[in-house]
């Protein structure tokens, strides 16, 4: 590893990972830890998945991994004497969340024998908070966005508010050694304390936006770490794992991940312009960025994210493996959807408006449907029927309806019935709650955290 000499008003961060629970490369670790930095960040989030977690206020990824990992983060935090700050915590950023996040330090800093000062960033939104925003024109759509009204507000399961660097701040403003952040943008974990520190705010905002998912702006994506440098004039960027590289390419590119506009990023309190960033290449690893640029906003707003319960959901698959129903797939479950849309309707007096079912072919097109233009001779064919009602009974009672024609239905009605594979017994299953995201829209705030709480504690070893 090269570094780069820095003075006094250079902020170093180290990244460990692009979202904790997903691993990192250990000796690469140890090298940022090594380098001194002036902290640890690592987002905790994802809405890459979809909106179950923020709708059932869960994790996806796994405690003990999760555990594991944080256990790491912890020592290290301890041996460096820097802050450690995690964003989003346990996925989708709720209140439960980040008690779920808390639950694991505390038996982390009783295991290690560690006492710790914690501070808590709680996100979620209360209903009446938001529904009283609305009424006073103080929320506004992104595109796309929903229509909503305090009825529709009132459906949501959860709704939080993304945090921008001016909460994380005053969280680290407490001299907390562990700051858990409830939902925050990745970017405010990561440029927050050199906001602080009077560094560069153009350089602190765009040097978080590449680093924020750990080494995937190097050639070596699945290593986790990187080491950021923020100082008055630019950032520099280095991965820590031993054969990765960061190029001017690859820096420069990551900001079109998850990112409409490769020049311009919105954040709470402004916008990240890129126009006139300038990547130099210091050496065969490490990137100079100079040339970004912040812009203020006369208002404050935060963006927020809701999910509410859009039905129940069963599935049940069958397996085709005769060459002749391979070869007509799609014409088959057009034919098998008509005739169990009529038996649903004469059996369950059901009209399509009040249930949704579709047949998707594993194999052939399930993940792009009509769009699908590559040719495919597969040896077999899953068809995955979803079936999607207002109560988890309704959606049961049509998957078990419709269970003997996924098995035994014929392409033509002058043959005999053809017997197909169910790969597992029941043969259904039965998802239970279907989530759906329903904001997509920010609210303007007088102060950042009149809608965020904050909390210190103390916890540990005796």
């Amino acid at each position: 590893m090269q570094q780069q000499n820095r003075d006094n008003t250079t902020t170093r961060i180290l990244v460990p990972t692009g979202a904790l629970g997903i691993s990192f490369a250990e000796q690469a670790f140890a090298r940022g830890v090594g380098a001194k930095p002036d902290i640890i960040c690592v987002d905790g989030g994802s809405t890459d998945s979809g909106p179950y977690y923020l709708g059932a206020g869960t994790s996806k990824y796994s405690r003990a991994v999760t555990k594991a990992e944080w256990r790491q983060l912890m020592i290290a935090r301890a041996e460096g004497d820097v802050p450690l700050v995690i964003g989003t915590c346990g996925t989708c950023g709720a209140d439960a969340s980040v008690d779920w996040m808390l639950s694991i330090t505390r038996e982390i800093a009783e295991e290690l024998g560690q006492t710790v000062k914690v501070a808590t960033l709680y996100s979620s939104q209360p209903v009446e908070r938001v529904q009283d925003a609305l009424r006073n024109g103080r929320i506004a759509p992104l595109t796309p966005a929903p229509d909503i009204s305090e009825d529709s507000l009132g459906e949501c399961t959860n709704i939080v508010a993304l945090a921008g660097a001016e909460q994380i701040n005053a969280a680290l403003d407490t001299g907390a050694d562990i700051v858990l952040a409830g939902r925050a943008t990745d970017t405010a974990i990561v440029s927050a304390l050199a906001l602080r520190r009077g560094d560069h705010a153009g350089a602190a905002w765009h040097g978080a936006k590449i680093a924020e998912c750990g080494a995937l702006c190097s050639t070596e994506p699945t290593s986790g770490v990187i080491l950021l440098d923020i100082d008055q004039e630019g950032f520099t960027v280095e991965p820590m794992a031993k054969d990765a590289r960061c190029t001017p390419h690859s820096v420069s590119a990551h900001m079109l991940y998850e990112n409409a506009d490769p020049f311009i990023l919105y954040e709470p309190g402004g916008y990240l312009d890129v126009t006139e960033a300038r990547y130099h290449a210091l050496d065969d690893r490490r990137v100079r960025v100079t040339g970004s640029h912040w812009a203020p906003s006369d208002q404050y707003t935060v963006k927020l994210e809701g999910a509410r319960i859009g039905g129940y959901q069963t599935t049940i698959m069958a397996v085709l493996r005769d060459e002749r129903y391979v070869a007509n797939a799609r014409e088959w479950i057009e034919k098998l959807h008509r005739f169990v849309t009529n038996e649903i309707e004469k059996r369950m007096a059901l009209t399509p408006s009040g249930y949704d079912l579709e047949f998707r072919l594993i194999g052939v097109d399930s993940a792009l449907g009509a769009l699908e233009t590559k040719p495919s001779n597969p040896a077999e064919i899953g068809v995955l029927g979803v079936i999607t009602a207002p109560d988890a009974e309704t959606a049961s009672e049509i998957g078990k309806l419709i269970n003997p024609y996924v098995l035994h239905y014929p392409l033509t009605q002058d043959e005999e019935l053809p017997t197909f594979a169910f790969p597992y017994s029941p043969a259904q299953s039965e998802r239970g709650a279907l989530y759906e995201f329903c904001l997509n829209h920010v609210m303007i705030l007088d102060d950042p955290m009149d809608a965020f709480r904050l909390e210190v504690i103390e916890v540990g070893h005796g």
